[in-house]
């Protein structure tokens, strides 16, 4: 797992108080909501300096920690070594 991958997962099991996997999908497992959705919007903006446009808010691309770790390769240019432009804790 690389590290945007692993820092997005780590949000997401803490935030959902529950181990998950890069390619669980915690909306249609009935783990997140609408409001939860926002929540991850401003953790990826904060956590990797970069800001979701109105046109980039697409669920499909929040679905899964795996489909997150692309959507900010592709905001940031990150390379698939998941070296991102991320800030640690």
């Amino acid at each position: 797992m690389n590290d945007i991958t692993s820092q997005i997962t780590g949000f997401l099991s803490a935030a959902l108080r529950r181990q998950v996997e890069p390619d669980d999908d915690y909306f249609a497992q009935g783990l997140a909501d609408s409001l939860f959705a926002l929540e991850l919007v401003t953790f990826v903006e904060s956590r990797f300096a970069l800001t979701v446009e109105v046109e980039d808010l697409d669920l499909d691309s929040f679905r899964t920690a795996n489909r997150i770790t692309e959507f900010v390769r592709r905001k940031t240019a990150a390379p698939e070594s998941g070296e991102a432009h991320a800030e640690s804790d």
